[in-house]
């Protein structure tokens, strides 16, 4: 079968296709065909080569940690009645999606339901479910206001949604006229292209004298710092991106003095089970029409490399996908 394989640690170029063995389904697991598979910016900082004392990879490897398909196959244990045949979405850990075929264990199985594309379902698989894990966490309420730090991209554009949808008056962030344009679409009640000089200073305008009784920080590093000035006394800071290369840098110190609950990535980490059961939650909610994943770019398999180019220089809107 075809896979998307980093043949080392370097740039996008290091993305080659190439033919491996068909995989199998052993005990408890399943053979998916991948329609589609997730990208997300850690899938480029993996390829880099970066975060070796996190994460045990060694080229060559297929990178992609999130896909939809079908079953197409079902190993000793599995519920073939319940399996075979079906249309599903699944995080499968950190490698193995960039590939024509995938092998995951039955319960990291959400079922996609009908009329939703499996590009879409693949978009929603990581942001999809640590944006709504991340808005459970945080609890905007009807009333208060919510900034949204990086809402163009694939999960900023979700959290805009999802705050709106909790009633929360939404202020977001982004560079350019085409990403801003894109956030008021969603529903952003002001949008504040973070490329001025004078963002922050535009951002407390729109927030009010208080600040924001939430931020939702996609950006990390000096962005993420000055968006901590940003919120209220007493509200809520999640420091979960790190595009920049690291995440906000918070002084818990700073946080305690004015009341303010830091959260990050660590606190939406989910088990396999309880991250197949959100998945299932966000999937439907997509199929509702409640929830549009954005999806700036559709690359095949054999441009994995385009698609890791994409993510990295920040060219396209919302989310990139790869269709196989």
């Amino acid at each position: 079968m075809r896979v998307a394989r980093a043949t080392g640690f370097g740039g996008p170029e290091v993305l080659v296709t190439a033919d491996v063995p068909e995989p199998a389904a052993g005990p408890g697991q399943v053979v998916v065909e991948v329609a589609a598979a997730d990208t997300i910016f850690l899938d480029t900082q993996l390829r880099s080569g970066w975060g070796g004392e996190y994460f045990t990879l060694e080229p060559p490897y297929v990178p992609g940690g999130g896909v939809a398909g079908t079953v197409r196959a079902v190993g000793a244990g599995a519920d073939a009645a319940a399996w075979l045949g079906r249309r599903v979405a699944a995080s499968i850990g950190f490698t193995g999606g960039y590939a024509e075929r995938a092998v995951t264990g039955v319960e990291s199985l959400a079922a996609v339901p009908d009329g939703l594309a499996l590009t879409d379902a693949a978009a929603l698989v990581h942001d999809g479910v640590t944006a709504t894990a991340l808005l459970d966490l945080t609890e905007p309420k009807p009333g208060e206001t919510v900034l949204v730090v990086g809402a163009s991209g694939g999960m900023g554009t979700l959290l805009v949604q999802l705050a709106k949808a909790a009633g929360a008056r939404v202020v977001g962030t982004a560079r350019g006229g085409r990403k801003t344009a894109l956030v008021r679409e969603l529903g952003a009640d002001a949008v504040i292209d973070a490329g001025a000089p004078d963002w922050v200073v535009r951002a407390r305008e729109a927030l009010g004298p208080a600040g924001a009784d939430v931020v939702l920080d996609g950006v990390g590093g000096e962005v993420g710092a000055a968006a901590f000035a940003l919120v209220a006394d007493g509200g809520r800071f999640s420091a979960h991106g790190a595009p920049t290369g690291g995440f906000a840098p918070v002084d818990p110190a700073a946080a305690r003095r004015r009341g303010v609950r830091l959260l990050g990535i660590g606190d939406v980490q989910l088990s396999v089970r309880e991250h197949a059961a959100l998945l299932e939650r966000v999937l439907a909610e997509a199929a509702g029409g409640r929830l549009r994943p954005v999806i700036g770019g559709l690359f095949p398999l054999e441009r994995a490399a385009g698609a890791h180019t994409a993510i990295e220089d920040r060219s396209l809107l919302g989310k990139v996908v790869i269709r196989v």
